[in-house]
């Protein structure tokens, strides 16, 4: 079955003045444009096209792909605002549909939202909501903690910056467990710090536990052997100073050079810390 707002790999059926015909291989038909054709297609290829309506309300296919598909959730710019609601550029000739009962704030033109894409199932077309939480349910949990996943940043709260995890989840990143600058609209991996009662999740951006103490020390060798092996920071250092130069806290600083330190690979001092030699020796060979 053909299927809308999605890519579909179709079947050249035959050639038209207009365009291709293509099919599926339950009898479905749809439209490829002329502009679309490349000299090398064929009846009885098989090519991948994205499906959405025209201006006049039927199917047709196109070779562009838009920015994010139905079920899924995309940062796109607004193109335009009339009197029916707001309109998204999400890679297409066609601009994406926003009412405004489906948006949380009145959308601005030239801003950009987060936006979950579906098909509105009166009228049968590709719209968007900026109504996330409709979209994403912490009843039934398909992560647990430790687990690195997938974060989109939709909101900025006085707490931190809420996100949704893998596409089906939200969750919070606190202010205070933030090493680097966020926005909403970034999409970064992330970690299950902590689920909580209710099914409420705190994130992180960092490796929890001792994997995050060994990718720390993993940096800060490569700081030491990048700087003729010294490094002008202790355990009294600040802890903005830490922070700036490595995006970690004081103590997983402090941490990771504990561990470097029983490991034998650096020597600490009132001034810094120190490369051992041989440990600097060993990294140039590995």
């Amino acid at each position: 079955m053909i299927a809308l707002g999605k890519t579909n790999t179709l079947i050249i059926l035959r050639e038209t003045p207009v365009g291709m015909y293509l099919g599926d291989d339950r009898g479905g038909e749809v439209l490829l444009p002329k502009k679309f054709i490349e000299p090398e297609f064929r009846i009885g290829d098989e090519i991948d096209v994205f499906i959405y309506k025209d201006s006049e309300d039927r199917l047709i296919a196109t070779r562009y792909q838009p920015y994010a598909e139905v079920g899924q959730f995309a940062f796109l710019h607004v193109s335009a605002v009339n009197q029916v609601g707001a309109f998204l550029d999400w890679g297409l000739e066609k601009d994406l549909f926003v009412p405004f009962k489906e948006q949380k704030h009145k959308m601005q033109e030239g801003h950009p939202y987060v936006v979950y894409i579906y098909i509105d199932e009166a009228s049968q077309r590709i719209v968007a909501s900026g109504k996330i939480n409709k979209f994403i349910s912490n009843d039934r949990l398909t992560v647990e903690q430790g687990q690195e996943v997938d974060l989109l940043v939709y909101n900025k709260t006085d707490l931190g910056f809420t996100c949704i995890i893998n596409g089906l989840h939200k969750g919070l990143i606190y202010h205070n467990d933030l090493f680097t600058d966020l926005a909403v609209g970034d999409q970064v991996k992330g970690y299950i710090k902590l689920i909580r009662d209710n099914n409420l999740i705190d994130l992180s951006l960092q490796n929890l536990g001792f994997k995050h103490v060994l990718s720390s020390t993993d940096k800060i060798l490569e700081y030491l052997k990048a700087n003729d092996g010294f490094m002008n920071l202790t355990d009294k250092s600040s802890p903005d100073i830490i922070e700036r130069k490595f995006n970690m806290s004081k103590a997983t600083f402090k941490k990771s050079i504990g561990v470097l330190y029983r490991q034998r690979k650096v020597t600490l001092h009132d001034d810094g810390v120190r490369l051992v030699a041989e440990a600097a020796e060993g990294e140039g060979k590995a």
